[in-house]
């Protein structure tokens, strides 16, 4: 699934940010969008978009200009991904727990379900702390040829 950032007074396009490209596990990403304003590192406030996705990664995207601020793991258990290269917006896979028709892939995290799927999500911005349920659901993954 892709973030899509409009300008809605124009009917334009801003950006577009892909998170799992080729979703081989139907990670979807279809939950929420929690819109905030935070101070960054330089003191400066933003108008942030922070999705908590089904794949394990919660994205903080800058809501201006579509830039991908951060991409970090609700859980050090997410391995299908080892990171999300912040320059390409890339999640850079690990091949252990890949799809490939030669190889079973064995404790794959999170499930197709997800670490964090349909549960409501909080924002307090005077602590400028999110709250968030997430499911810990491991799957495992084997090849078959249908006939």
């Amino acid at each position: 699934m892709t973030i899509w950032g409009r300008r809605c007074r124009h009917r334009q396009g801003k950006f577009g940010y892909q998170k799992t490209p080729h979703d081989e596990w139907d990670y979807a990403g279809v939950n929420v969008m929690i819109l905030s304003e935070q101070t960054d590192k330089a003191g400066k406030k933003r108008k942030l978009l922070t999705h908590p996705d089904r794949n394990g990664i919660v994205y903080t995207l800058d809501r201006e200009n579509g830039d991908l601020i951060s991409a970090n793991k609700l859980d050090d258990t997410v391995n299908w991904v080892k990171q999300v290269d912040l320059k390409t917006g890339l999640p850079v896979r690990d091949p252990e727990f890949g799809t490939r028709m030669d190889h079973k892939g064995k404790e794959i995290c999170p499930s197709a379900m997800g670490y964090h799927n349909q549960g409501h999500d909080s924002y307090d911005p005077t602590k400028e702390l999110f709250f968030m349920g997430i499911n810990h659901i491991c799957m495992d993954w084997e090849p078959f040829m249908l006939p």
